[in-house]
């Protein structure tokens, strides 16, 4: 039986990237794929745009996966920066461009491209590929591993890669694979979770706002006992099931955990007005309160803050005022309670919309399993996990694919010095 230097099984962002710098590198690579082509998931990725890292500085990124996932990701990060990332696909014949929210996109604004791009590096170093080749079960040897793949067919690999990825968007493939292989070499899991996606709520109120999306918004994401499981500024929009958009979106990985363990719903505050300060708010209020006319406190408020009706008759509601409440009739409770609703209106959640929207997958593989200076397995000899299958979860923009293409790149380095 033929044994292979280097197997990468996974030809998403981050086995593209390995494989093809590996390669570049000198070394010879076989990637196995088990879908009928590679990069299915890069291909629907951003609605098929493809947001492929962020304008955000290799340090700034790197925060926004926490203090344990920032720690991990600084060599990372460091090796192959944001900018670099750009570089390098300018460089493979796939202009970028900036977005809003820190985000890049290819000039294109086609995921295609960036797929095409990785693919051709990869082939023109003499990568090989072996798509519709599913890895059933892995084993160690004395010298490297044996994989099993479909009707018992085996190869053996001397320095082996796992880029699986997780279990979103399970059509393309990523059906969580690769969680079995780790368990079954008895390393350490994180229990994965969908991430990056819309959230369920159980208040019909928040149903019936279906269709409003607020573009300024601050997000608290509190338990039950009111402490903060994490915050963004980000677009939020309501939705059928509950709310969706990059602000909720970003905080769905604890509410995720929570409902898994069957936990009560947790609470979204949300700050409606993030940039007026309390004392401004209630400032306004009463100035208006001395204007003559007695408009209602819903056309003050859409007036001062661009804020839809429907929303802010929810806020009246969940503030226990009534919708038709004239400003003048505002007195000081009614006054506090309003103001504190607009700066934290109470939206429970209480699980999300699934794998089969998410984004990304939370959990996977603990960092503490791996060196995070070369994505090499503890105690597993020729053995690296990057890419999602390793428990790094940042926000949407791009971020995510940073962490793929950065932890790749530390991978291929590892692998042709080993």
């Amino acid at each position: 039986m033929q044994a292979h230097s280097i197997v990468v099984v996974g030809a998403g962002a981050a086995g593209l990237w390995c494989a093809a710098r590996a390669a570049e590198l000198g070394a010879r690579v076989l990637v196995l794929e088990k879908t009928p082509r590679t990069g299915t998931k890069v291909l629907a990725s951003g609605g098929t745009r493809c947001n492929l890292t962020t304008t955000l500085g290799a340090e700034d990124a790197a925060r926004l996966f926490g203090p344990e996932g920032a720690r991990f990701l600084r060599p990372a990060f460091r090796a192959l920066p944001p900018a670099a990332v750009r570089a390098r696909f300018e460089a493979l014949g796939v202009p970028t461009v900036e977005a809003p929210l820190e985000k890049v996109f290819p000039a294109s604004q086609r995921a295609k491209d960036v797929r095409d791009a990785l693919e051709r590096w990869a082939r023109a170093g003499g990568v090989e590929f072996r798509c519709s080749s599913a890895v059933r079960a892995l084993a160690r040897e004395a010298d490297g591993w044996r994989l099993t793949l479909d009707e018992g067919r085996t190869l053996e690999a001397t320095r082996l890669v796992l880029a699986p990825g997780g279990k979103s968007y399970p059509l393309t493939g990523t059906t969580g694979d690769g969680y079995a292989w780790l368990a079954g070499l008895g390393l350490p899991l994180v229990e994965p979770v969908p991430a990056l996606v819309p959230l369920r709520s159980p208040a019909p109120w928040v149903r019936a706002l279906a269709g409003i999306s607020l573009q300024e918004v601050e997000l608290r994401l509190l338990d039950g006992e009111r402490r903060e499981l994490g915050r963004r500024a980000r677009p939020l929009v309501f939705t059928h099931a509950g709310v969706s958009g990059p602000g909720a979106m970003d905080l769905s990985e604890p509410v995720a955990r929570a409902a898994a363990r069957g936990a009560p719903p947790l609470t979204l505050a949300l700050d409606l007005v993030p940039a007026c300060p309390r004392e401004e708010l209630r400032a306004r209020l009463l100035a208006a309160a001395g204007q003559p006319g007695g408009p209602l406190v819903t056309r003050v408020l859409a007036s001062a803050f661009d804020l839809p009706r429907r929303l802010l008759e929810a806020v009246l509601a969940q503030a226990q005022l009534p919708a038709e409440l004239c400003i003048q009739a505002l007195d000081k409770a009614a006054r506090h309670a309003l103001i504190e609703t607009l700066k934290g209106l109470p939206l429970p959640v209480d699980g999300t919309l699934g794998y089969e929207q998410a984004e990304v997958t939370g959990g996977g593989l603990a960092l503490g399993a791996l060196d995070p200076r070369t994505l090499r397995v503890n105690g597993c000899p020729e053995l690296w996990a990057i890419g999602e299958l390793v428990d790094l979860t940042g926000p949407i923009g791009g971020l995510n694919f940073q962490a793929a293409f950065a932890t790749a790149e530390l991978a291929a380095r590892a692998l042709v010095r080993t």
